[in-house]
């Protein structure tokens, strides 16, 4: 898609970077994102929960504060009221919790349910954490564990245990708010949410926006509970299939490396984690100020393949 020269556009869709940014003044930007999809869990008022978080989550991706947003909203002519009540009630708790005010959106009637929101943040044109300056060295942490969209698929064929479909929702109502502001207390290179093209996907769009490899170290990638069972059991979702499609002909990895374990590296998440590049310096430091950050791997010059397992 051809863009049209405006020197103020200083974040578009060139390096698939998680939400456009916009200068409005010298020392002030606009951040934009949109994101809805259908339902991933059978309470309503926790759909609209996760899909609140999951539009957010670009913003602190970038490293902007959300401001306002505007509902985007499917549901059938003829469906039940209070679960659209429900869902859009779910998703204005969890935009208070971000101090992001809902000023409004729009509906239409469709057979599928399906809500999101288009969000607007904040950030200083300077401080831009993009995912196309991961630097040779860095270190690569992640913020949650894994799993989210294999789970959800176990629980539409009946096949979840209930801890490991409250473990998933619990991670995707995660805002990732906590994880910007602590990784803004460092010396952050590049940034990326884990959401819809899976681990991989997205970090197969770090490393070719950066000019580098990602090595990512899988013995220390954390998994949500039940999400190897899943795979194993065959409850795959197919956009799993699609991402891998996408990025596997940019991973090397050893034959040695659980098979299960990389399929889930292409399992798309829903409100995931952010997968920051930083010093090396910094990143044990992140690791203790924020729980559940783990560091995953580190970055080196481009090898033969964007993206190595080991």
């Amino acid at each position: 898609m051809p863009r049209i020269a405006n020197p103020n556009v200083l974040a578009g869709f060139e390096t698939a970077d998680d939400a456009g940014v916009y200068r409005l003044t010298s020392d002030l930007a606009m951040v934009q994102t949109v994101d809805f999809f259908t339902p991933i869990v059978d309470d309503p008022f926790t759909f609209g929960a996760i899909a609140a978080a999951n539009a957010l989550s670009d913003i602190y991706a970038m490293g902007g504060a959300p401001v306002s947003a505007l509902s985007v909203v499917a549901f059938p002519g003829d469906g039940e009221a209070g679960v659209l009540e429900a869902i859009l009630r779910g998703g204005l708790e969890k935009m208070r919790e971000a101090g992001c005010a809902v000023i409004g959106g729009h509906s239409v009637s469709d057979a599928e349910i399906k809500f999101g929101y288009a969000v607007t943040g904040t950030i200083h044109p300077d401080r831009i954490k993009r995912n196309s300056t991961a630097r040779p060295g860095d270190a690569l942490v992640f913020t949650k564990a894994l799993g989210t969209g294999v789970i959800a698929t176990a629980l539409k064929r009946g096949m979840a245990k209930p801890d490991w479909v409250d473990s998933a929702a619990e991670s995707m109502l995660t805002l990732n708010r906590a994880a910007c502001e602590a990784m803004l207390r460092f010396d952050v290179h590049a940034c990326t949410d884990i959401t819809g093209f899976g681990f991989l996907g997205h970090a197969r769009e770090m490393a070719v926006a950066s000019g580098v490899t990602l090595e990512i170290e899988t013995s220390r990638i954390r998994l949500l509970a039940g999400a190897l069972e899943c795979v194993r059991a065959g409850a795959v979702p197919g956009g799993l299939g699609n991402n891998r499609g996408f990025a596997e002909s940019c991973v090397e990895s050893g034959n040695e490396i659980d098979p299960a374990l990389v399929t889930l590296l292409y399992d798309p998440q829903t409100s995931g984690g952010l997968l920051i590049s930083l010093a090396e310096t910094d990143a044990s430091a992140l690791e203790s100020l924020l729980p559940g950050a783990h560091r995953v791997g580190s970055v080196r010059s481009r090898g033969n393949k964007p993206i190595a397992l080991v």
